[in-house]
């Protein structure tokens, strides 16, 4: 086997408020910014081994998932890998990419920008950077916005905004001690409209008209909500209208696009009408990517299990194909 050069690992992460939309598509500048909360359980891994050119091929590790790239894919993979290297001085570095997650790809769970944002890492690693300290992170998140925009978010948590070039931690917002993630997974194929194509068609929708100015509103009624929301309920519940509304803003984009295109499956309906029935003092945060399955954000209170398994057990009785996943670890 090859010399290991480098390796790196990246969590996903879930937009509360959506980057959509672009204003310029060659460096991936959103078209409002975004505010997202770091999935720290899903993560993609990188390894970088050397090599006399660049490539890519799937690392193969029990567990985990290996993404099946099209060689559109593969060459965009490489194309950042040759793009971060160079900008980082190290223009003659070679090296071949291996590439899996411990989540499921291409669904909805943005496994590009943890893959992005893991083979961000592993290539400064590879060219002798110290990828911790805050301004090298600072420029690695500009960096990786090249590749996949949302990937720049992924280098920060448990909180990342990102209004133009690269992303920056959030303080003041609830810890990760006091939420709980789940994703519901009601379907794991390949989606037919990738996220790059959803960019591209959103600005057809008549409904993009004033899109960037509600995004900013929602954004400073968000920050401002989840700021108070560890002493006050009300605020956190405030903070769940604001992301549900979020949510169905973006799809009402997909769905009014030309031509429209749309993520939701049977599944995703019935997700979502259980968790707006959800009985308790704090609503849970709910919202979707580009994909059929739901995210929600939960308050960590002392009957959050109890409740979730009664959750759980409702929606196995229904439709026994939905997986959960947990995306947080502490």
């Amino acid at each position: 086997m090859s010399e290991l050069i480098a390796e790196a690992k990246a969590p996903s992460n879930i937009a509360l408020i959506k980057y959509m939309g672009k204003t310029e598509s060659s460096g991936n500048r959103p078209a409002n910014a975004s505010l997202s909360l770091t999935l720290t359980a899903l993560e993609s891994f990188v390894e970088i081994r050397r090599a006399e050119t660049w490539g890519w091929r799937p690392l193969d590790r029990d567990g985990f998932f290996a993404p099946e790239l099209s060689e559109a894919g593969r060459n965009r993979f490489v194309a950042h890998a040759e793009r971060v290297a160079r900008a980082l001085g190290k223009e003659g570095l070679r090296g071949e990419i291996r590439s899996a997650n411990n989540f499921p790809p291409d669904c909805g769970l943005a496994s590009s920008a943890s893959s992005f944002a893991a083979l961000t890492l592993a290539v400064a690693k590879a060219c002798g950077v110290d990828v911790d300290p805050g301004a090298e992170r600072a420029k690695l998140s500009r960096l990786s916005q090249q590749g996949s925009g949302s990937s720049c978010r992924s280098l920060y948590s448990p909180w990342a905004i990102w209004r133009d070039e690269g992303a920056q931690a959030v303080e003041g917002l609830p810890s990760l001690a006091e939420l709980e993630h789940v994703v519901f997974v009601v379907s794991g194929d390949r989606k037919a409209v990738s996220s790059s194509e959803a960019h591209r068609r959103v600005v057809s929708s008549e409904l993009f008209h004033g899109r960037v100015e509600r995004a900013a509103r929602r954004l400073d009624e968000l920050l401002q909500a989840l700021r108070s929301a560890s002493s006050d309920v009300s605020a956190w519940n405030q903070a769940a209208e604001i992301v549900w509304a979020e949510s169905w803003d973006m799809h009402a984009l997909f769905e009014t696009a030309r031509p429209s295109f749309g993520y939701f499956v049977p599944g995703s309906i019935l997700v979502l009408r259980e968790l707006r029935q959800w009985e308790a003092s704090r609503r849970p945060l709910v919202t979707m990517d580009a994909g059929p399955n739901v995210h929600a954000v939960f308050w960590r209170d002392a009957d959050l299990e109890l409740r979730l398994e009664r959750l759980i057990q409702r929606l196995a009785s229904i439709d026994p194909t939905i997986k959960i996943i947990r995306g947080l670890k502490r």
